[in-house]
């Protein structure tokens, strides 16, 4: 049996909602489960799941000591976000533009899923500290990316150069590639997805975009680079490592669309099977979607020329595909 009492940062908050925070590697239904049969207790009482707790509240888990751990246990690799811009990132700097090879579990903004970790801008912005010299303005995010993903970003240092970013992201006047490994071979080794995509909005237990007929147009170009095999303990697993070019700039455009093809990228928990995943991350120590920006181009607005820039892959990627016959 484990005991907690509830003190103010983890009050106001569902019974559910709490409880899968802290039993991570537990499903919903296995929460409600435990519920239903009286293995959570509030007070020596049984609480509704959207009880909302109290400062002081007195939680007992009627579980096992080794069932509490396994449900608990972090299974990530311990990350360390510094508040110091790592230079070895910076890919490309002038008086205008400041591009980065953005690492993974790092946010982008720091209000992005509700916590206090340092954010990429918290970085930039100390970084260039001395150069932070307006009262409306600081240097922005050209776009917003993924939390898990190891990304190519832009960051504008200067009003002007940020608004001619915004006019080319609208009209796709930038050129994104993307380096993905995928599970299996594909038939098509050149292709074009252009299923529609649908984002929905207030959903529960289902994932907010889908591919539908009823929305936005998405387009989306792969190129298979090469074709390896990853020893399991049930065998051989087909992966292929693609080139990806965005037409059409969805949220989650490239996720969405290899999964619709049976293609899905390695560790997307959002789109492919956890259990798949989650064998990969205890034996493989790959614990994000292996999806990385590492291909840009545009037209420097100042310079009055397209620039051209490739970002290295990140260790674990690296580390992972060395084990790739």
């Amino acid at each position: 049996m484990k005991q907690i009492i509830i003190e103010k940062n983890d009050s106001e908050q569902r019974l559910d909602k709490f409880l899968k925070k802290l039993l991570k590697n537990a499903s919903r239904s296995l929460i409600y489960k435990f519920n239903r049969k009286w293995k959570i207790k509030i007070n020596k009482k049984k609480k509704d799941n959207e009880y909302k707790l109290q400062i002081w509240d007195e939680l007992k888990i009627f579980i096992s000591d080794n069932e509490y751990e396994e449900l608990t246990k972090d299974t990530k690799q311990a990350i360390k976000i510094d508040k110091k811009l790592d230079k070895k990132n910076i890919m490309y700097e002038d008086k205008s533009i400041l591009v980065i090879n953005k690492n993974p579990f790092l946010n982008v903004h720091p209000w992005d899923f509700k916590t206090k970790e340092i954010s990429l801008i918290d970085q930039v912005h100390d970084y260039l500290w001395n150069q932070l010299n307006s009262f409306t303005f600081k240097p922005a995010l050209a776009h917003r990316i993924d939390r898990n993903t190891s990304w190519i970003i832009i960051i504008w240092k200067q009003k002007h150069t940020l608004d001619h970013l915004v006019k080319w992201f609208k009209n796709h006047d930038i050129k994104k590639i993307y380096y993905a490994i995928v599970l299996w071979k594909l038939e098509n080794k050149t292709w074009k997805i252009d299923k529609k995509i649908l984002r929905q909005d207030n959903v529960h237990n289902e994932n907010k975009i889908i591919i539908s007929e009823k929305w936005q147009k998405a387009l989306t170009y792969y190129k298979v680079l090469e074709e390896k095999v990853l020893e399991t303990k049930n065998g051989k697993q087909d992966i292929s490592i693609l080139e990806v070019e965005l037409k059409t700039w969805r949220m989650h455009q490239i996720r969405v669309h290899l999964a619709s093809i049976w293609h899905p990228i390695i560790w997307d928990n959002t789109y492919w099977n956890k259990n798949i995943n989650s064998y990969i991350a205890k034996n493989f120590w790959l614990n994000r979607q292996a999806l990385h920006s590492y291909k840009t181009e545009f037209y420097h607005p100042d310079r009055k020329k397209n620039v051209s820039l490739k970002a290295k892959l990140k260790p674990d990627l690296e580390k992972f595909l060395s084990y790739l016959k």
